[in-house]
């Protein structure tokens, strides 16, 4: 689709380079420049059983494909003539510099447009473009209110086992390059987009700032239970012993999970009539139906799910994920520096 796009991507960690692998999947030309003295971090962030003296990390590999690698100094005056010739036909450029860093370097918005008045320009910074502030994923989880919420009373907060909010970061960087390139084709001006990533974790609390903000709840760790809704997110232990969880949406879910499990007293208890009473006692309600789910195989609670169209699922690690045919279709290979590498696809969407 991007065959004709370049991209010189200038970023680090995992945001910038994310947006710059959704390109080179379509498709696009992307020039990955790395400092010679500092190269991209991530390439450092090993596992244990990772090969110390290796180059490339499986952090690294997973937000970087499809991508040519060149190492530059910008600060280099040969180095920074070499990164000039790039700009001259680049389509986009991505980067994540800290403030004043991009005077030091001279690569400031109107500096390189006087080069290349078509190039679109893509930022990502941490706490706003007048902000100073380093900025990692687990601040911001810390400092926007995610963590907070996640975990358990007993656990105290905790943070996500990705980086999320570079993750959400990096999807409002691509929807605003998108964006740019349609606005380029129909006026034929270039566009600069800046995302932060506090604007990203706040705009990302959807349901939980609402609850907020319009009925002044403050969450409170409930470990995967939902706020609104119940039964969901209770984990139940089936007679395999394997866990597993449901999202009951809606009182005809709960209607037919009821009568699956032989309790056909439950929708109409008064404890249980209404989604508000679920809540309100979903404890009591998570004992009875874990005495049901404890007597029933696996297989049978999900394939009887799965017929009546009630939203269930087991708990899976990530072997048992990548043994799904699915998954396996959305695992891309390629060699780098002579290292095998695999990753997830960036693009989940289908062209039909």
């Amino acid at each position: 689709m991007f065959n004709s796009l370049k991209v010189i991507d200038l970023s680090t960690v995992l945001a910038g380079p994310s947006v710059a692998t959704f390109f080179a999947e379509l498709g696009a030309t992307v020039i990955k420049i790395e400092n010679t003295n500092i190269p991209d971090v991530t390439r450092s962030w090993k596992l244990p059983v990772e090969d110390k003296n290796s180059t490339i990390s499986a952090y690294f590999s997973s937000i970087n494909y499809k991508k040519k690698y060149i190492q530059l100094n910008l600060k280099n005056t040969n180095d920074y003539q070499d990164f000039i010739k790039h700009i001259v036909n680049a389509d986009v450029l991505i980067s994540n510099f800290k403030q004043g860093d991009e005077e030091k370097l001279n690569i400031l918005d109107a500096t390189l447009r006087k080069i290349n008045p078509n190039l679109i320009i893509g930022k990502i910074n941490g706490f706003g473009g007048n902000s100073d502030r380093v900025a990692y994923d687990l601040i911001l989880q810390a400092e926007s209110g995610m963590m907070s919420m996640n975990g358990t009373i007993d656990s105290g907060p905790i943070k996500m086992p990705i980086a999320f909010i570079d993750v959400l970061a990096s999807h409002q960087l691509k929807e605003g390059l998108l964006l740019a390139l349609l606005e380029r084709e129909k006026s034929g001006k270039a566009k600069s987009v800046s995302v932060s990533l506090y604007d990203t974790a706040v705009c990302s609390l959807v349901n939980q700032a609402s609850n907020y903000l319009m009925s002044n709840q403050i969450p409170h760790r409930i470990g995967s239970l939902h706020p609104n809704i119940a039964p969901y997110g209770e984990i139940f232990t089936t007679r395999d012993k394997d866990l597993i969880t449901f999202a009951i949406g809606n009182d005809v879910h709960f209607l037919k999970l009821c009568s699956f499990l032989k309790l056909p007293e439950i929708p109409n208890d008064i404890r249980f009539i209404t989604n508000a009473l679920r809540v309100q006692n979903r404890t009591e309600l998570q004992t009875i139906l874990q005495l049901k789910i404890q007597e029933l195989s696996t297989e049978d609670i999900l394939s009887k799910m799965l017929q009546e169209n009630v939203p269930a699922g087991k708990i899976k690690n990530l072997e048992e994920v990548f043994s799904d045919p699915n998954a396996q279709n959305l695992i891309r290979e390629e060699e780098i520096e002579g290292i095998n590498t695999k990753r997830v696809s960036s693009i989940a969407f289908k062209w039909e």
